[in-house]
This record gives structure tokens, sequence and C-alpha cells, in this order.
């Protein structure tokens, strides 16, 4: 055998061994994902051993493994990847949503709960956990993130704070805590509309009158000495 020769049959080989190499890379990876969807945690650890990475996204979604048991409601599986060393608790999904972020939305406390305990970032550019908590008027998860310095008066790319979402979505309970704790019911928005103006507008009568308390307080608090 030539010199050439041998040298194109150990490149073919190594470019052959590294193609097998890659493709059973990527079946691990995708029984990872979907071990996660089924909240199989007793098969994860030996994947992870293979050397499946835990911050890889699935390519739907773009969700990691931590936000795809979010949004699977698998807590067994959400629990170990927590505990895990190195696993990226505030990676994005495509939309932009974080794990803390969709366990809001899916007012799933227990996972809320866990990742402000690690330290989970509440506050971002653009929509927020506490968005998403009040859109789905949940006062434990409210409450949880306001005790970790999420920022109130946030507002989402259309202006809307959380107040308004709350609003939006008749959460009367929601929107009394907000303004409990000091949210601004004179934001406007991105349309020049105020949480007042809103709840004129879809004429909930019960609500007006409660942000028109709420406006009353906040101006009492600016101007008290």
């Amino acid at each position: 055998m030539s010199f050439v020769s041998s040298v194109f049959r150990n490149t073919l080989v190594g470019l052959l061994a590294a193609l097998f190499a890659l493709s059973a890379y990527a079946s691990d990876q995708a029984d990872f994902f979907s071990a996660i969807q089924f909240n199989h945690v007793s098969s994860l650890p030996v994947m992870l051993a293979r050397g499946v990475d835990p911050n890889a996204k699935e390519p739907l979604r773009g969700e990691t493994a931590l936000i795809l048991a979010v949004h699977e409601n698998a807590n067994d599986v959400f629990d170990w990847l927590l505990s895990l060393k190195g696993v990226d608790i505030n990676a994005q999904a495509k939309n932009g949503n974080t794990a803390i972020m969709l366990a809001a939305y899916l007012e799933n406390s227990h996972a809320v709960t866990a990742l402000l305990e690690r330290g989970a970032e509440v506050n971002k550019t653009g929509w927020t956990a506490l968005h998403y908590a009040a859109m789905s008027g949940n006062d434990v998860i409210i409450s949880a993130l306001l005790e970790h310095a999420a920022y109130i008066d946030a507002q989402t790319p259309n202006g809307d704070t959380a107040l308004m979402l709350a609003l939006k979505g008749n959460k009367t309970s929601a929107v009394k805590l907000l303004l409990d704790q000091g949210a601004d019911p004179t934001i406007q928005n991105n349309q020049q509309q105020t949480a007042l103006d809103m709840a004129k507008k879809l004429e909930f009568r019960g609500m007006i009158e409660l942000i028109q308390q709420g406006v009353d307080q906040f101006d009492q608090r600016q101007h008290s000495p």
C-alpha cells in the first residue's frame, strides 16, 4: 500500500469513527430529552456518564433539560437536574423563556421556590417571571418573586406592567397584592394607557374601583413627607 493510500485510509477511518461518535451522541441526547418528558429520572445518570450535555437545547423550542422538565411538569427530573453542578438555571429558550419564567406561568410553585433558592435571575429586559405570575394570578408566586427583588414595575415590550397583566386577566387578588406592594398604577404602556384606562375600557367595574383606590393611595405615598 502506498503512503498516500495509507494516509487516505487512516483519514477515512478517522472520519467514520467521528461520524459514528457524533451519531451516538445525538441519539443519547435525544433519549435524554425523551426521558425528561416522561419523568424517568432513573435513566438520566447513565446518559450523563456517557457524555450527554445537560445544558444542550432540544431542537423544537430550544429548551434546555431544566426548562423542558418544567414544561412537562416533571418535578422528579427537575429536582435531579437542579442538583447538578454546572447546570445553567438562567438559560433561555428560543422565545426567551427561562425556567423560572415558565414555572411562574405554569404556577409551579415548587420549581419557582427551588430556582429562587439557587439564585435564579428574576429581572431581565422584556418579559419577566413576575409578568407571567401576574397573568396566572398566583399570589404565592408573585409574593415569592417580590421577596427576591423582582422589579414590580418592569414593563413588557408592549409596555405593560405586572399590574396591567393581572388586570387584563381579571385577577382581582393579584391586582390588590401588587397595589399593596407598591405597584405604580399611573404608568402608561406603549398605547398611552394606564391600568385605570384599561379597567374602564374592559368594563371591570369592581376592578375600576380597586385601581382608583390604588391610584389615590399611590398619590398619597408620593406626596407624604
